[in-house]
């Protein structure tokens, strides 16, 4: 492996680290478990903004500047797999992309069973 794919990899571990370390005690705080299972009845923190979605921006902003970078690099400069900072912004654009994206699913899914638990708390009140 070259120096921009190591540097790379050493980045996108801290990265992970830094997230794993606000999400877990996040979730121990927020999130309410009965059985092992999360209840969306009483766990309201996904139906406002949170730390997580300001993450998620801020990630989605990275990976836009290292693919707009990776593009410059190999358009205007002409460079090849070679350099390093195309190795470099390669790898980083490919790692907040998915991590962005299992994120945006995860969160949809999370918000759409909330938003369920809630509209049958509201429908059974009605009949």
């Amino acid at each position: 492996m070259d120096i921009g794919f190591i540097i790379s990899l050493i980045v996108g571990t801290i990265g992970i680290i830094i997230i794993l370390g606000i999400m877990i005690p996040y979730d121990r705080k927020y999130i309410v478990r009965e059985n092992g299972k999360i209840n969306y009845k009483k766990t309201t923190i996904y139906l406002r903004w949170n730390v997580f979605d300001t993450l998620t921006l801020v990630l989605a902003v990275y990976t836009i500047f290292c693919v707009q970078a990776l593009n410059m690099l190999l358009t205007f400069r002409g460079e090849t797999v070679e350099n390093p900072f195309v190795q470099f912004f390669t790898n980083q654009a490919q790692v907040w992309v998915i991590v962005t994206v299992a994120y945006l699913v995860t969160r949809i899914s999370a918000t759409l069973k909330s938003i369920k638990a809630h509209i049958g708390d509201v429908h059974d009140i009605d009949e």
